[in-house]
């Protein structure tokens, strides 16, 4: 458990990446307090034991910038989060930003296969929908999201580590350029692959 403290095998490693995290805005509301200490004290408590020379990556999320308007969010985009999961993931970046070799990826939403594989991610999600139910109903069909896969995230972080001393104290969006798609353009994304695959927009509900 993170919240017991790092260890005493922390002075002898060069490099920490802190995946440990309470993830998703209805998992920290379910356990605020387990949310909040793992999120955000635990990456304190962390962050006080590591030496200047010690590297730190920190896998953020882009919920940190709320709800966004037209434009693109870049790194210069004011971080506010309207859950429990962003807030400590905000609040948490604040402090890893203060290390020397801190250095925190904003992750955009992640997708592709995993030995424990999360369904609940936005692609992971309409591709099993259209494979089993080869339907489903859009909620807020205009909403447009950053998409990355799980395979580019590890690379990110392996960039990260290699180049820690001109990245670090600083935070970067990570996502993919080409993948700025609202709901309907990633359902028609999908459709190129499972042609049986169709949608619906709906009149009222939220995302």
């Amino acid at each position: 458990d993170v919240r017991e403290g790092p260890g005493s095998l922390l002075h002898m490693q060069d490099a920490v990446v802190s995946l440990a995290a309470i993830v998703g805005a209805s998992a920290c509301d379910r356990d605020k307090a387990a949310a909040t200490t793992t999120n955000y004290f635990a990456i304190v408590e962390l962050c006080g034991c590591l030496s200047q020379n010690q590297i730190l990556i920190y896998p953020n999320t882009n919920s940190g910038y709320g709800i966004g308007g037209e434009a693109l969010c870049t790194e210069e985009t004011p971080m506010r989060p309207v859950s429990l999961y962003g807030t400590t993931k905000v609040n948490a970046e604040h402090r890893v930003l203060e290390h020397r070799l801190g250095v925190s990826l904003r992750f955009a939403t992640l997708f592709g296969m995993s030995p424990r594989m999360r369904l609940d991610l936005l692609v992971n999600d309409f591709v099993y929908r259209a494979i089993h139910d080869r339907a489903l109903v859009l909620f807020e069909a205009r909403f447009r999201r950053n998409f990355l896969h799980v395979r580019d995230a590890a690379l990110a972080i392996v960039h990260a580590l290699e180049h820690a001393d001109v990245m670090g104290g600083q935070a970067y969006n990570a996502g993919l350029s080409s993948a700025n798609l609202t709901k309907i353009e990633l359902c028609e994304r999908i459709r190129e692959q499972i042609n049986t695959f169709t949608w619906v927009e709906a009149p009222v509900g939220q995302d």
